[in-house]
């Protein structure tokens, strides 16, 4: 679902990961409480914005477009969060927007063409990432959407997590699958180079599970090097999907980023006093 809360004060644009909505944030928007306006729309694939339509050949840009239309709604910077493939998304539209991004968050972005400038390392990490989305995209052409969809989970949760999941779960993600291919490929074609994010000025916060997986620990360690203004954090004991296994952790350290951003933006602003994160 679109999960929205507009108004006049400091907004912020969540993004959810693939197989997932808006819905993913609600503890996020709950977290930062009612001094923030706030939007977690659905990207392609999701119920809300419902399937690609086909129209041309998908790209990044695609699903950037979708967040460059809110932001057209919107007065002053935005606060923007991404979560894998929506980091990706955030990536995209914060380096074709700098002017407007007020901070940056990213938890595990799957930004796969950076893989490209990682010499054999990210081509070893990169072709891993290759052959998830080979059996993804396998899955999806041949109408076997469950199988396409377990292998996904597995990928990124450990063998066995698809059957972990709760049977309306499963169905959500076998109803998404045939995006989860558009996004592969778009995550892994895009042309950014890095040297383009070294212009965007405001405060970034990279997110990484202890146990995340080589191409995400690449990535994120990629990116902490080429923001000017960039934090990094490693949260304890969780994976690619920090944001819902360990959502309270995750949530307050994007809330105590998202604060920290806006006092320093408009410091006569004020502000509830942070938790401690533990």
């Amino acid at each position: 679902m679109e999960y929205a809360s507009f108004g006049a004060k400091p907004h912020v644009i969540a993004l959810h990961c693939s197989g997932a909505d808006g819905g993913q944030w609600r503890r996020l928007h709950e977290r930062l409480g009612d001094g923030y306006g706030f939007t977690a729309p659905g990207l392609y694939g999701s119920v809300s914005a419902g399937p690609w339509t086909g129209e041309r050949e998908f790209t990044l840009a695609e699903h950037a477009w979708l967040v460059d239309d809110l932001i057209e709604e919107i007065v002053g910077p935005v606060h923007l969060v991404g979560h894998s493939c929506g980091g990706g998304v955030a990536l995209k539209v914060a380096a074709e927007r700098p002017g407007r991004i007020a901070s940056l968050t990213l938890y595990e972005p799957s930004a796969f063409h950076l893989l490209k400038e990682m010499g054999r390392p990210g081509d070893a990490a990169l072709e891993e990432i290759r052959a998830v989305a080979r059996a993804s995209a396998d899955g999806v052409v041949g109408g076997n959407y469950r199988k396409a969809a377990a292998s996904f989970v597995d990928y990124w949760n450990g063998f066995g997590a698809w059957d972990k999941l709760r049977p309306e779960v499963q169905a959500a993600l076998v109803r998404g699958v045939p995006q989860i291919p558009l996004d592969f490929r778009a995550l892994i074609d895009e042309r950014t180079p890095s040297t383009v994010y070294r212009a965007l000025t405001c405060p970034v916060l990279i997110l990484q599970g202890e146990h995340a997986l080589r191409p995400s620990r690449m990535i994120a360690g990629k990116l902490a090097e080429t923001f000017a203004n960039c934090r990094y954090a490693i949260v304890d004991g969780a994976g690619h999907m920090g944001p819902f296994t360990h959502a309270d952790a995750v949530n307050a350290l994007i809330a105590e980023h998202i604060e920290g951003s806006e006092r320093a933006r408009r410091p006569d602003r004020s502000s509830k006093p942070m938790e401690t994160v533990t």
